[in-house]
């Protein structure tokens, strides 16, 4: 390829780079948000992280759009290849979390009555906090191509799997406890379920970002800590 070809290709790749940083932004916007209302029951911004998950889902087909065109005009190979793809990956990933995002909002407006155990609140924010990190974190290692930092975000994700856990124990009992609150707490379940899976998404990001730098796959073995599905 001529200088003049090779420049433009590189433009190309920063703008889908920068595209899908905006993706995350959003995604991670939204997220927050949407725990924010579950926690103070704020119906309005609930209904407000709801609305705002269009744009998110423009933006992905905005992105899906171009990077098939690049692929189509370019035929990338190697490192370029990887990139693509990787990005490819990485925006589906990120449209799930807004997905997420919005499914916990839709939960507030469900609920609409204050948490009832302030263990559970404390548990939600934990939880949410780790989750909201390790979403920063990855994607602050996508901008930088920092496959070290990707690999200790997945190796992290076990802590959210274990608070997960944690509160799905915490809910059952309340439940059995005092049956007037299985409705709440059946809202909540799935609440922490979206959260714990938008954990499972930044892992998956870390993973893309480890091999669009490298060439190489993170282990696949890591040890989930979700032993809800073993529960009695």
């Amino acid at each position: 390829m001529t200088e003049h070809t090779v420049s433009a290709y590189d433009e190309e790749l920063t703008e889908m780079a920068g595209k899908v940083a905006e993706m995350g932004g959003l995604a991670e916007r939204a997220f927050a948000d949407a725990v924010s209302a579950l926690v103070s029951q704020d119906l309005e911004l609930a209904r407000s992280t709801i609305s705002q998950d269009a744009r998110l889902d423009d933006l992905h087909q905005e992105v899906e759009e171009k990077l098939i065109e690049m692929i189509v005009r370019r035929q990338p190979m190697g490192q370029d290849l990887r990139e693509i793809t990787a990005a490819t990956r990485i925006a589906n990933d990120l449209e799930r979390v807004g997905d997420l995002a919005k499914n916990v909002a839709k939960r507030v407006i469900a609920i609409d009555s204050d948490l009832k155990s302030k263990k559970l609140e404390i548990g939600v924010e934990h939880m949410t906090e780790l989750a909201l990190s390790q979403l920063k974190r990855v994607l602050d290692a996508y901008t930088r191509k920092d496959a070290e930092e990707a690999k200790r975000v997945q190796e992290a994700d076990a802590e959210i799997d274990a608070i997960y856990t944690s509160l799905f124990r915490e809910l059952l009992t309340y439940m059995m406890e005092d049956p007037r609150v299985i409705t709440q707490c059946v809202h909540l379940l799935f609440c922490a379920k979206n959260i714990e899976r938008i954990g499972d998404h930044a892992t998956n990001i870390a993973e893309n970002v480890f091999y669009m730098v490298t060439g190489d796959r993170l282990p696949e073995d890591r040890v989930k800590m979700d032993e809800t599905t073993s529960v009695s």
